[in-house]
């Protein structure tokens, strides 16, 4: 059995693919089968959180490339920016793992909050896709797409 004790920080050329769901994809130490179906141990550092495209080396040297499983999502779409904002609180206020897009959110399906969020004027669908949340505040992985955020001063005179 593969032991993969490595997060990849550089690209490489994967000889395997490992698919997983986000919750699975958020322990560091896992019995995991590979898609072409050899058996694996996950043992990473501590809180790992693993995202799709993600770079992994087993011990004998394989290089494993991390998919997001498609797994049972709602996504609620909003053309309103402050409605989307809205909708965003009250789901961070649930402690519910969110991904953001570009007039959307997506978080595991539950038809209790498909309908909060269709009272509030969103519409929802529910549907089987890949689900990478956001990391969090103090999550300290994010997605590329933060490259661009501007970091703002405290202080105009900085």
């Amino acid at each position: 059995m593969l032991s993969i004790t490595e997060k990849l920080t550089a690209p490489a050329t994967p000889q395997a693919t490992l698919t997983l769901p986000f919750e699975l994809r958020q322990k560091s130490r896992l019995r995991v089968t590979l898609d072409d179906g050899r058996e694996a141990g996950l043992v990473l550092a501590r809180g790992t959180l693993l995202r799709g495209g993600d770079l992994l080396r087993a011990d004998d040297g394989t290089v494993i490339a991390v998919q997001a499983a498609p797994e049972s999502v709602s996504t609620a779409f909003a053309d309103d920016p402050v409605l989307l904002l809205r909708a965003a609180y009250h789901l961070g206020n649930r402690h519910i793992a969110v991904q953001v897009g570009d007039h959307w959110l997506r978080y595991l399906h539950d038809h209790v909050l498909d309908h909060m969020l269709e009272q509030l004027g969103l519409r929802v669908s529910s549907e089987q896709a890949a689900f990478e949340p956001e990391a969090g505040a103090y999550g300290g992985h994010g997605h590329s797409h933060h490259d661009h955020v501007p970091k703002y001063r405290a202080h105009a005179n900085d």
